[in-house]
């Protein structure tokens, strides 16, 4: 969150004045009380990252005032095995009237628990696996992973997590003793399992083990002889410093995925991931640039990467992170209007999508003054966000529960706040 700053004020005061804008004209442009605008200008009062944008979208300042507000650049995040954990060492506990885990252990640990206080699972021969069982094995991960990726768009990850986590190990287990052509089915298969795994982990909350699971996504993919799943890794690594509010290592990261060597999907990811970073900042020519490029990328995917790399349930995902990006460039009715749009070509069983994109628009709505409105699409999606539990999701949820509390006199935002103030709270899953 930027802090109090005599430079950002001075700054906002120049270019207000160099637009020839009252006080009074950039409230009404930028939604804001006069009052809360003139502490900002002296530097009394910390702007939130919001007015920025707006402010920065209105004086067009070009990602300039953006700059200010924000601190420096962190380091990006290293992608390693967690120290000590070896992925072959689990402790589970599935309790019917409390919390369950499932987590890797260090073979230290192991050994100083004593065998005695570990019951250990037999994982099959030393002999071959038939061909028939590995294509049959192959068949129905597939069609499980489907069918956990349509779960995982209505229910939190905690539900999810042990059943995919043991299901990649199962796929790697069997890999050792299939033929060539069948165990690199089984790794790229696992890998997805695994990269899958790492989303859901951030949606808990849990960058470390997002970090940890996609890099045993690129090394399962690597064994298998794929190694261009290293690149979709850095589009994941983008993500998480995209919600750190990191626009520099978003888009250092995003722009190394773009390599003439890997597919055009993930290249096309990496491009709106830049795009993304490049809203962040406020630089709306880059953003552009960059979304031109992703669709030229997905345009050219063939279709036979199976299952499918990123999200499946956008139809359009390069005009819905279009929408994504005019939020942050401060461009908040551009934002609504296209949000409308691409929302409408969901499909209503994608709840996830529904509530990540949703509030993004309300969000858009709120940004604009429109109120009423965005209390109006907010409501019908709280059961959905309650249901999902997402981290990410709780992010824009909160933005939006800030925006909205600054109307506490308003009917629909009273009627809004008590659920808003239980469903911003971190998930616990």
């Amino acid at each position: 969150m930027p802090q109090p700053s005599t430079g950002f004020g001075e700054e906002l005061r120049k270019r207000r004045l160099d637009n020839g804008l009252s006080l009074t004209a950039l409230s009404a442009a930028v939604h804001y009380s006069k009052a809360q605008l003139s502490k900002v200008e002296r530097g009394i009062k910390a702007p939130s990252r919001d007015l920025v944008r707006l402010c920065d979208a209105v004086l067009r300042a070009d990602g300039a005032l953006v700059a200010l507000a924000t601190g420096p650049a962190t380091e990006t995040p290293p992608v390693q095995t967690a120290d000590g954990i070896n992925e072959e060492e689990w402790t589970m506990q599935l309790s019917p009237d409390g919390p369950s885990w499932f987590q890797p252990v260090g073979r230290r640990q192991v050994v100083g628990a004593g065998a005695a206080s570990l019951m250990r699972l037999p994982m099959g021969g030393p002999g071959p696996l038939a061909p028939s069982a590995g294509e049959g094995m192959l068949e129905a991960s597939r069609s499980l992973f489907t069918h956990y990726r349509r779960l995982g768009q209505s229910v939190e990850p905690g539900f999810l997590l042990p059943g995919l986590i043991a299901q990649t190990h199962t796929l790697r287990e069997l890999s050792a003793h299939a033929d060539d052509g069948t165990r690199r089915d089984l790794m790229a298969l696992g890998s997805r399992y695994a990269e899958y795994v790492g989303w859901l982990m951030q949606e808990t909350g849990d960058e470390r083990a997002a970090l940890w699971w996609t890099q045993r996504a690129v090394d399962l993919a690597a064994a298998g002889g794929d190694r261009t799943l290293g690149g979709y890794a850095l589009v994941r690594r983008a993500l998480i410093t995209l919600y750190q509010d990191d626009a520099a290592q978003t888009v250092a990261l995003a722009q190394r995925a773009q390599s003439g060597t890997l597919p055009p999907r993930i290249r096309g990811l990496a491009a709106q991931r830049e795009a993304q970073g490049h809203a962040l900042a406020g630089d709306s020519d880059a953003c552009r640039r960059a979304l031109d490029r992703a669709r030229t990328f997905l345009a050219r995917q063939d279709g036979a990467d199976t299952p499918v790399i990123g999200s499946m349930h956008l139809p359009d995902s390069v005009g819905m992170v279009t929408g994504w990006c005019l939020v942050d460039l401060g461009r908040p009715r551009e934002a609504a209007e296209e949000l409308d749009r691409q929302l409408a070509l969901v499909s209503r069983d994608a709840v996830r999508t529904q509530v990540r994109y949703g509030v993004r628009r309300a969000l858009a709505y709120a940004s604009d003054g429109e109120i009423d409105h965005a209390c109006e699409v907010t409501a019908p999606l709280l059961d959905g966000v309650a249901a999902v539990r997402s981290a990410t999701v709780t992010i824009d949820l909160r933005r939006l529960a800030r925006f909205l509390a600054r109307h506490p006199n308003h009917s629909a935002v009273r009627r809004l706040a008590p659920r808003l103030g239980t469903l911003t709270r971190p998930p616990t899953s």
